[in-house]
């Protein structure tokens, strides 16, 4: 539709201005907001190849097409399709976990910090625990937690203030660690512990279809009703 310019001054200013705003500048816009859409790796999750291993599903095995991250968390399903990224559902599970993570929604390991060639420490930790919460203790208190700091390094309180929980893991007993893919480190009475990039941690397991699944349940049930009431009638 062609727009007068009667009718262009009844727009609101807002529109009028996209109306006339170069298509250099609009171009600068989309390129703006699509280097929003790309996350920073991680330093359990530095690049491409480690993103497809951790989601598993046998994505690892398309690395080599997608070499840089940019093009990871920008390439459309088309685009991916392209690429030989088979099947449909394939290229769904990759855009659904992208999703998750330009959202900072991780797997287990996603949040540790301290991460070295694909290996991460945690250990248990005992701080005070903090009296503005309402729960009853004594002035000596305290509480155990579990973060990611090597072995060797020393924690006092100072670094302490700095440190957050460790997401997945809990304490069980005294002071040990468990959790998904966390192996303890001997001699530690499972106090220290690690956790390994492998290929599937944060897989989604796929459902196992019934009856055909949610597009063929009807059908598959109805024909097997007609077959009960015709062995039934024989």
């Amino acid at each position: 539709m062609k727009l007068n310019n009667a009718t262009i001054h009844r727009l609101p200013s807002s529109l009028i201005l996209c109306l006339y705003r170069p298509q250099s500048t609009i171009r600068q816009i989309h390129q703006q907001i699509s280097a929003n859409q790309i996350p920073s790796p991680t330093p359990f999750v530095p690049d491409t190849k480690t993103f497809l291993s951790l989601i598993g599903r046998n994505l690892s095995q398309h690395a080599a097409k997608i070499p840089t991250w940019e093009s990871l968390f920008s390439l459309k399903s088309l685009e991916l399709r392209n690429l030989g990224v088979e099947p449909a559902r394939a290229r769904r599970y990759l855009l659904w976990w992208r999703d998750k993570f330009r959202k900072g929604e991780y797997g287990i390991g996603g949040d540790l910090k301290e991460v070295k060639d694909s290996v991460a420490y945690v250990r248990v930790v005992e701080v005070p625990r903090d009296r503005s919460s309402g729960m009853l203790a004594g002035p000596n208190a305290t509480k155990k937690l579990i973060v990611n700091v090597p072995p060797e390094v020393p924690v006092n309180e100072s670094k302490l203030r700095g440190l957050k929980p460790i997401n997945g893991l809990k304490v069980r007993g005294a002071r040990t660690i468990v959790g998904p893919f966390v192996e303890p480190v001997k001699g530690t009475s499972g106090s220290i512990a690690t956790i390994k990039v492998q290929e599937g941690m944060w897989e989604q397991r796929r459902g196992q279809k019934v009856d055909g699944g949610e597009r063929r349940k009807v059908e598959v049930r109805r024909n097997r009703k007609l077959e009960e009431l015709r062995k039934a009638r024989e």
